[in-house]
């Protein structure tokens, strides 16, 4: 499963210049460096669409991509800065909560947070209080566990559960490789079933 189009539309690094909420949205959070751009590009199968980088803290503006989803439906998916130990000056990373708690708090279309974990790290404080920020606004959440492939296949499931009781999650978030392909359909399936909400 794959998007059918989809292309870069703008960026922002201050609410003034977030564009008007005329699609529905899918965010994506989580630590610098855990794959958000590898997976929006696994998503959308456009391998350059966001911008990877092994230096963490790359992304520092909020960034919107058009995204023609498998069944046809137009969405945006918005990239939200890392947060964590991006190698960035301390000023900057202070800014950018208040800059990703501006647009969860005012987007109108918004249909869930994709929230990304590193199965090789697993939920920290940082993760938890996320998602309890998330759930305290009703923000829908569809947690996703990147990396599968830098662990042994026998590891994947039980640290995938280990992330779920950690949040207090009714179902175990997604095991994803975007190198092997793992568990993209199922992130698609979420995605769909929240935009139908």
């Amino acid at each position: 499963m794959r998007a059918r189009a989809a292309r870069f539309v703008t960026s922002a690094a201050d609410p003034a210049q977030f564009p008007p909420a005329t699609l529905p949205e899918i965010a994506f959070a989580g630590r610098s460096n855990v794959g958000k751009s590898s997976l929006i590009n696994a998503l959308t199968g456009v391998a350059s669409l966001a911008r990877t980088s092994r230096t963490p803290g790359r992304t520092r503006l909020l960034n919107w991509f058009w995204v023609t989803t498998p069944r046809g439906t137009p969405v945006h998916f918005v990239d939200l800065p890392g947060y964590g130990y991006a190698d960035v000056p301390l000023a900057v990373r202070d800014a950018w909560r208040p800059l990703i708690e501006a647009f969860l708090a005012q987007r109108s279309e918004l249909r869930a947070v994709v929230l990304l974990f590193d199965i090789r790290r697993g939920a920290g404080d940082e993760e938890i209080d996320f998602a309890a920020w998330l759930a305290a606004r009703g923000i829908p959440l569809v947690t996703v566990v990147t990396k599968a492939d830098k662990v042994a296949k026998n590891k994947r499931k039980p640290l995938a559960a280990a992330i779920k009781r950690d949040l207090g999650l009714a179902r175990e978030p997604i095991l994803v490789s975007t190198q092997e392909g793992e568990g993209l359909d199922e992130v698609w399936r979420a995605l769909q079933a929240v935009e139908d909400r």
